[in-house]
């Protein structure tokens, strides 16, 4: 199948080793024509439709080995989602879709969700391969599901805006999961800033607006990449009091579809349309055209965070502990209804 937008999920791998898992994880798949009637009976029950106002999400646990293992992937699966919605407290797009295929540990990763990805045609959808024997809590410590949620937060960037999508996406898979507390807030940070140091060990190389799918340059990247939306988030805080959830949220009403598709300067406009007011393109135009890492200075000294070696420390001033607050603290959870494909619970 032909995918228009594929999004590898970790980023532990090659993009191209992850296909070509993916081609010998499915083949298992293949064979639930003859599956046992258990099997089928538990793969019927394993769709549910997620709702928050107009927004519907579907999942499906594609071939769950019986009911109880369907319920808790719909369980964990809520839960990211709950995650994803403690961005702005409804779903980025009207109708979207999350699969869960389980598959056998393959060699030696004992990743639980060793691959994902967000394929946009027919709709968005995105794919999530289960290790079939992860329990609850590794699931739960995992942050695949999130970074491929966070995916749906923006269009179509093509391979000239992959280090805005994927850094957007590892940027947030740490915010929203500590927002509702799979991480505390200070591990949160920290994994950011472990991110931020395997991004600078990667070394220099061509600007980020023309990095595309270089080979050896998926560390620099995603984490670059994250680093341009804490630089971004922050700035929009200082000079517009806005966040960039408001900016998402905006944007996500006015002007994101299933089908959107925009060039990275497209992308950065329409956010300052949507309440950026030119703050995103002026971060955006240090940023794409930068050949190294982005310093981080200036946006740890606002966020009272000091390194020393590997370590963090944060200060207990009151007005950035605050700022450090607004971004990784709790939310209130969202309420979501839950039902059957065309039922109501």
């Amino acid at each position: 199948m032909t995918r228009m937008h594929p999004r590898c999920g970790p980023i532990r791998q090659a993009c191209a080793c992850l296909a070509a898992l993916a081609l010998a994880w499915a083949m298992p798949v293949a064979a639930q024509a003859q599956a046992p009637a258990a099997a089928v009976a538990a793969n019927a029950a394993s769709e549910r439709v997620l709702r928050v106002g107009d927004g519907r999400l579907r999942v499906i646990v594609e071939n769950p080995p019986d009911p109880a293992r369907a319920d808790q992937l719909q369980a964990w699966l809520a839960e990211c989602v709950r995650a994803q919605l403690s961005a702005f407290g409804r779903f980025p797009l009207r109708e979207a879709t999350v699969r869960v295929r389980l598959v056998p540990r393959r060699g030696r990763d004992p990743s639980p969700v060793p691959w994902g990805q967000t394929v946009r045609e027919d709709g968005v959808s995105v794919l999530l391969f289960v290790r079939d024997d992860a329990g609850s809590e590794e699931l739960r410590a995992d942050w695949t599901a999130v970074h491929e949620l966070s995916h749906l937060f923006h269009p179509y960037l093509g391979d000239a805006g992959r280090w805005l999508a994927e850094g957007l996406a590892s940027y947030y898979q740490n915010v929203l999961r500590a927002r509702i507390g799979l991480l505390d807030g200070e591990e949160a940070w920290r994994r950011l800033d472990g991110g931020f140091r395997r991004g600078r060990d990667a070394g220099a190389g061509p600007r980020m607006d023309e990095i595309g799918w270089r080979r050896g340059a998926t560390m620099r990247i995603y984490w670059a990449g994250a680093a341009f939306w804490l630089d971004a988030d922050l700035a929009l805080r200082r000079e517009r009091g806005r966040s960039l959830n408001q900016v998402l949220a905006a944007y996500s009403q006015c002007c994101l579809r299933e089908n959107s598709r925009a060039t990275p300067e497209e992308f950065v406009a329409a956010l300052d349309r949507a309440g950026g007011g030119g703050t995103i393109a002026r971060a955006y135009a240090r940023h794409a055209a930068m050949t190294g890492f982005p310093s981080l200075q200036a946006d740890y000294a606002a966020l009272g965070i000091d390194t020393d070696g590997e370590q963090l420390t944060f200060s207990p001033d009151p007005a950035k502990a605050r700022l450090r607050a607004a971004i990784m603290g709790p939310r209130a959870a969202v309420a979501v209804r839950s039902s059957a494909v065309d039922g109501d619970d």
